[in-house]
């Protein structure tokens, strides 16, 4: 399959390579690699062997091709290539300040990409494929499903290469997190369009429910996925944030930002609507309106 997303800049069509790209074909789409090997992998013993090697100092020799070959943008890093401690160091690295600008309304909370649905009930319609994704089996939590019935959600993967420390999208007080054991499936497209619902249904997860002064409550679920080592939090519950502050970061690999919108307080900006619906990703930073 053909990963293809949309620079929402440029709207210039774009395909992602992922680094491991034939071992996720062979995970979630061969017979022996799904029933055999992936019930390995997902579990945490092993992402948390991997995580623990990419803090070792000897680590640090992956930098340099990592960022050769995928291409990234070290201007932005507060600090030089020669700088980190880890690779898990370079991963979570922090930008300049400056390095984004934050728009009005409500904005990605990182750097990734998006795709967003008006109603949460229209997301079984896209992926139409294995387990149907609903709140309920999300939040493992029925009353605070029915709170947000109807809501529209957004959903922002963050590829390895990408800037992985996620901010806060709007103002507000958020509430201490609630954390969902669960497994370590990859958020890749390889994986997700054979099953969503299950891969969100069942990664290891935790929300954070952000109430804003006009906007209602935002519910905002940092998700884990295969390798990606652990989830860290960097904000003070029951605190007041501001729109752009950080809220915390991932380490080694990829994960998502879900969040949940409560019906009649926001808009989607239609053109990530718009991409969602002819099957495209929409490539954001951090700052940049995606609601209002």
């Amino acid at each position: 399959m053909e990963i293809k997303y949309i620079v929402r800049k440029t709207g210039q069509i774009q395909k992602e390579v992922p680094p491991a790209e034939r071992m996720l074909n062979f995970l979630y789409h061969h017979p022996f690699g799904k029933t055999a090997i992936l019930p390995l992998v997902k579990q945490k013993i092993v992402s948390d062997w991997y995580g623990r090697r990419m803090y070792k100092k000897s680590s640090v020799k992956k930098i340099k091709n990592f960022v050769d070959t995928l291409q990234i943008d070290m201007s932005e890093s507060e600090k030089n290539m020669d700088e980190f401690s880890s690779f898990n160091d370079f991963i979570f690295r922090k930008l300049k300040t400056g390095a984004r600008t934050i728009e009005d309304g409500l904005v990605s909370p990182g750097d990734g990409k998006i795709i967003a649905f008006e109603n949460v009930a229209d997301v079984h319609e896209f992926y139409v494929k294995g387990q149907r994704f609903t709140l309920e089996g999300f939040l493992r939590n029925k009353e605070l499903a029915r709170s947000f019935e109807n809501s529209s959600i957004l959903i922002l993967r963050f590829a390895p290469n990408d800037y992985h420390r996620f901010h806060f999208p709007y103002d507000g007080i958020p509430s201490e997190p609630v954390k969902i054991k669960g497994h370590y499936l990859s958020v890749s497209p390889y994986a997700l369009i054979k099953d969503f619902g299950r891969v969100f249904c069942e990664n290891k997860r935790e929300y954070t429910i952000l109430s804003t002064d006009h906007k209602g409550k935002i519910l905002i679920s940092a998700v884990g996925a295969t390798m990606f080592g652990s989830i860290i939090n960097t904000f003070n519950p029951y605190t007041e944030i501001s729109k752009g502050q950080e809220m915390g970061y991932f380490a080694f690999g990829g994960s998502t930002i879900v969040m949940v919108i409560e019906k009649g307080h926001l808009t989607i900006d239609r053109d990530i609507i718009e991409n969602t619906k002819k099957g495209f990703e929409t490539y954001v930073k951090i700052g940049e309106r995606i609601a209002f």
